[in-house]
Formats: C-alpha cells, sequence, structure tokens
C-alpha cells in the first residue's frame, strides 16, 4: 500500500463507529441517491460507451440515476485511485478494463493494490482483440505472414498497438511464432487506423469494435482474432490457436469496481442488476452495436477470473510480455 491508501485506512478503522452506520442504512434499500461511475478512460472509447449505456439501463431498473464521470490518465490509474480512495458507502464506483489488473505487474509504485483495495461487483462485456493487416500486405493468413517476416530482415515489419492489452498480444504472438516484428506504440486504435489504410503500417492490433467498421470498405484484412474459439462477431476469421499458435489467447473485458470494504449486500445487488440488464432486448442489441459479448457472473465466479488474470499477468511479466510503464 502507499501512504494516501494507509491514511484513508487508518482514518476509516479510526472511525469506524461513525462509517459504520450510513453503511448499514443504505444496504437494504440501495440505492437510494445517485450512484457515480467513474469512468478511468476518456469520452467516446469502448469502455465509455459501455460504462454510459450501462448506466442508463440501471438509472431504469433501480429508478436512482447513474451518473458518468470520465476520470481519464495513465491508463485508468487516475480514475481508480479516486474509487479506492472514496467511502464504501456503494455511490462511487469505477469502470475499468482488463489492464486494472495488468497494472499492478507493471506500473512500479503503483498508488493501490488493484485487489485489496477494491470490491469486485461486475463484468459488463468481453471482447478478442483482432490482427488486421493492410489490404495491400504480402501476407493473407497467420501462415503466410510467419513464413514471410522470416524471409525479411530483423524488426522491418512493424506492428502496431494502442495499449497494454494490446501490446501484450503483440508480444505474445511474435513470440510463439518465432518471428521478430517491432512494436510501434500509438495513443489509442484511432492514431494508427490512417497509417494502416494508408499502407503505412502492414500489421496492427485493435479490438473487434475497431476493426469491424474497417471491413466493409475493404480498408483492411483480418488475420485472426485472440478469442479461444471464432468470434460471433467475425465468423469467418480464424483464432491464433487455429493457426497453430496455441497459447496465443487473449479475452479483454470491461469491469465495474468499488472501493474495499463494500457491504456484500450492496455487491451482491449490484452484481445481479447488471446481469439482469445484460440480457434484456435494448441492452444486447447495444452489446452488438460494440462489437463486444456481455459477461454476467456471480461475485465467486468473478473473483476466480480475477485471480486467473492476475497469474496470468505475472508470468506474462516474467516472461517481458508486458510493456513497463
Amino acid at each position: 500500500m502507499r501512504k494516501g491508501i494507509l491514511g484513508r485506512r487508518g482514518l476509516a478503522a479510526a472511525g469506524i463507529g461513525l462509517l459504520a452506520a450510513p453503511a448499514v442504512r443504505a444496504q437494504g434499500n440501495w440505492p437510494e441517491r445517485t450512484v457515480r461511475l467513474v469512468v478511468a478512460y476518456a469520452p467516446g472509447g469502448g469502455t465509455d460507451l459501455t460504462s454510459r449505456a450501462m448506466a442508463e439501463a440501471l438509472t431504469a431498473r433501480f429508478g436512482q440515476t447513474f451518473v458518468v464521470e470520465n476520470r481519464p490518465g495513465a491508463n485508468g490509474i487516475v480514475g481508480s485511485e479516486a474509487v479506492a480512495r472514496s467511502q464504501p458507502d456503494g455511490y462511487t464506483f469505477v469502470t475499468v478494463t482488463s489492464t486494472h489488473v495488468m497494472n499492478r505487474h507493471m506500473v512500479p509504485n503503483l498508488p493501490f493494490d488493484p485487489t485489496n483495495d477494491f470490491t469486485p461487483i461486475a463484468l459488463m462485456a468481453r471482447y478478442p482483440l483482432v490482427l488486421m493487416a493492410n489490404t495491400d500486405a504480402p501476407f493473407k493468413d497467420v501462415p503466410s505472414l510467419i513464413a514471410y517476416a522470416k524471409t525479411r530482415p530483423k524488426g522491418e515489419i512493424a506492428q502496431a498497438t494502442s495499449d497494454a492489452q494490446s501490446s501484450y498480444a503483440a508480444n505474445q504472438f511474435a513470440k510463439a511464432a518465432g518471428i521478430d516484428l517491432t512494436e510501434v506504440p500509438y495513443r489509442g486504435s484511432g492514431a494508427y487506423l490512417g497509417d494502416l489504410t494508408g499502407g503505412h503500417l502492414k500489421l496492427a492490433w485493435g479490438s473487434t469494435a475497431t476493426a469491424m467498421p474497417l471491413l466493409p470498405g475493404g480498408k483492411v484484412k483480418v488475420i485472426a482474432v485472440t478469442s479461444p474459439e471464432r468470434s460471433g462477431f467475425l465468423p469467418d476469421s480464424p483464432t491464433l490457436v487455429e493457426c497453430g499458435l496455441p497459447d496465443c489467447t487473449f479475452i479483454g473485458w470491461v469491469g465495474i469496481f468499488g472501493p474495499a470494504k463494500l457491504p456484500v449486500e450492496i455487491a451482491r445487488r449490484f452484481n445481479r442488476a447488471c446481469a439482469e440488464v445484460s440480457a434484456t432486448p435494448a441492452m444486447q442489441e447495444k452489446f452488438r452495436t460494440m462489437a463486444s459479448d456481455p459477461a454476467p457472473m456471480d461475485l465467486e465466479a468473478l473473483a476466480a477470473t480475477l485471480r486467473d488474470d492476475d497469474a496470468r499477468w505475472a508470468k506474462a511479466a516474467k516472461e517481458g510480455l508486458l510493456p513497463r510503464q
């Protein structure tokens, strides 16, 4: 723990009698007032759009306003730290991606513990990453890409990434395929699309939501996806597993977390509500437009998922597959 977090916890321990009563009152009828969802990323991205769709549905479900507040910065750390320091009364939460757990293994002196300083609530959506190529690239699939890369000078072929998730997928792919690719990090997928479609880049990694709008115009071709099984959004695109790389899998997620010590009754009620609204036709349609799948699971399954993720990122860090911040 960092000093700020310890200070918050010390204050909570010293004044436990003052904090316990409002938390208990909130449990039975939660929510009784506006709930704040802090989106730890910029407006307009997939996490923001998913959070706003969920906030709208939850507002209708509970009759209390769920308001979205964007607090981007430092790969989700700024918004997450703000929520880690908030009171566990059920009215402040953060929405983050898989990088929330990855940060522990990438960022020195992280100002919070991604596990101990948060209460997991729900996963809202899951999505694979997509390996895309310029339409004029001299390969059409993973085998021909690998064969081509092995004939080129070391580091000649660049692959664009836009965040820690895509950086991990890129590093994992190159290592498993036994080829040398130069990673070119961009600040967001929108920043590399012009270079990819214009032929300045041969390869790029992005989410299904990034890739799908580019396909109708023939601007890019999909080489493979990182899901263990084919994506329902890209049923004609093979997985990297199918292409002979069994260890190359990755599914990203968007989830909701509260501060530590949130009453379990609130966590369970919020978790059930997310599952219920995710099953409605309106939310199902919104998931389709964002090219992601709903990911309802109870709190116990969510905790197991996060433990598995943490173990995976610890191993990836030891293997040098994660970027250092």
